[in-house]
């Protein structure tokens, strides 16, 4: 008896300790990429904010359906079964943001596009921002997503650089 009870008075205080550490590990993380593109700003911003175009960049799209409100493309459902799509919400002459919608979460994804006065040239920055939970398990899997996440990231962003520069 003494032993369970060693057992369960660890977990417990094992279980506070961890809860406590993720209390310090910042809830909204942002994970991102750039990439300088050789084309003008506007055929950029066409390729980035038009979501029927999206197919000829985005990762591993190539094949994807279209995702439709009220008749009119806003993104792609990259995986029916896993109910993963990405939808556009807005833009302007700098930005296009977007949600990912992964297992019932949204995340927050967008293209910010920099361009210098003299130059036809760009810097196309993709980015993800998640908000996090106060739960440890979310916290600490929070380490993950640069590993995870950027490789997409820059495979977008490649295939996006070789179609405007063609």
């Amino acid at each position: 008896m003494k032993i369970f009870r060693l057992i369960i008075a660890s977990i417990v205080i094992l279980f506070l300790i961890c809860t406590i550490i993720s209390f310090f590990i910042p809830s909204d993380v942002r994970v991102s990429k750039a990439i300088q593109v050789n084309a003008a700003k506007d055929a950029v911003m066409r390729e980035l904010d038009d979501p029927s175009k999206w197919k000829d960049w985005y990762p591993d799209a190539a094949s994807s359906k279209y995702y439709y409100e009220h008749d009119t493309v806003k993104g792609l459902v990259l995986d029916e079964e896993k109910n993963q799509f990405i939808v556009m919400t807005g833009k302007n002459e700098n930005e296009v943001s977007a949600t990912y919608h992964q297992r019932g979460k949204k995340i927050l994804t967008g293209w910010q596009i920099a361009s210098a006065s003299n130059t036809n040239s760009v810097t196309v920055q993709w980015y993800l921002e998640f908000h996090l939970r106060w739960y440890p398990w979310e916290k600490f899997t929070s380490f993950l997503f640069e590993k995870v996440y950027q490789p997409q990231l820059q495979k977008g962003l490649d295939n996006l650089k070789t179609l405007l520069e063609k």
